[in-house]
């Protein structure tokens, strides 16, 4: 089955949450994980849920921070995946219009313009979706078929997209680890994961693989069951109950390369 685009909404006009909401609700290729009138908090539903689209307000007159103040946190995080940012605004300035593309805003959309309505932002994103979703698949990256050739940061994107879906948040302990596990063996180094991740964070072998565990078996025990079949398909040994570590990582960086 198609994954859903998910949707971020910023935006501090109950109205037009109401009007997005109830357009969303009705089409099936796209889910709205969040709404928020507040940016900073919007960064922080962004490295929880990694959603696949922001629809960003830049002004949040009734709200708290801004869009411009979003979208370079956004750029100052340096995260391993990057939403599709959507403005929606107001503001006709060409200045902040130049500042906004600057700093990471894929596409602006005028509040001013005869056409625009919500229903017409959603139905934008529903037809950049493959795009937005396999950002391999452009024509310049279409170029670059192997795994080796793909961008790592691509790469982490649908890392991190993966472990979300089964309940790994950035907000996790182990979790940095895991993505890093992950696309190490996408890479070609099957062998002492642990600690060459060790190395690489001053850490020890034994707390790096007991915190990617310790991940794993939080996701089992607290995510949604239905979510955990739906997502990991790989046989689980019944006396553990969870995937052991090396079952894990391996499953996804497999699952991943045959996406490429």
């Amino acid at each position: 089955m198609e994954r859903e685009l998910n949707i971020l909404l910023i935006e501090d006009d109950p109205d037009t949450c109401k009007k997005f909401a109830e357009y969303i609700d009705i089409k099936n290729e796209v889910a709205l994980t969040g709404v928020t009138n507040n940016s900073y908090r919007a960064i922080e539903l962004v490295k929880e849920g990694a959603p696949d689209a922001v629809i960003l307000d830049l002004e949040l007159n009734e709200g708290q921070g801004n869009g411009l103040m979003f979208l370079q946190e956004l750029e100052a995080l340096s995260l391993p995946f990057k939403p599709y940012i959507l403005v929606t605004t107001n503001n006709s300035s060409s200045t902040t219009y130049h500042f906004a593309r600057k700093t990471g805003a894929d596409f602006i959309m005028s509040k001013h313009q005869e056409d625009y309505s919500e229903k017409r932002a959603v139905d934008f994103l529903c037809m950049m979706k493959q795009t937005i979703q396999n950002p391999r698949n452009t024509p310049d990256s279409n170029k670059q078929a192997s795994p080796a050739a793909s961008s790592d940061k691509q790469l982490m994107r649908l890392v991190s997209l993966e472990l979300n879906a089964v309940g790994i948040s950035p907000k996790v302990i182990g979790y940095q680890y895991l993505s890093e596990a992950v696309l190490l063996i996408i890479q070609g180094h099957p062998h002492n994961i642990c600690s060459t991740l060790a190395k690489q964070h001053k850490k020890t072998d034994s707390s790096v693989e007991r915190a990617m565990q310790n991940a794993i078996n939080k996701a089992w025990r607290t995510t949604d069951i239905d979510d955990l079949l739906k997502h990991y398909t790989a046989r689980i040994n019944s006396d553990k109950g969870v995937p052991t570590l090396t079952e894990f990582i391996h499953y996804y960086a497999n699952k991943i390369k045959n996406h490429l």
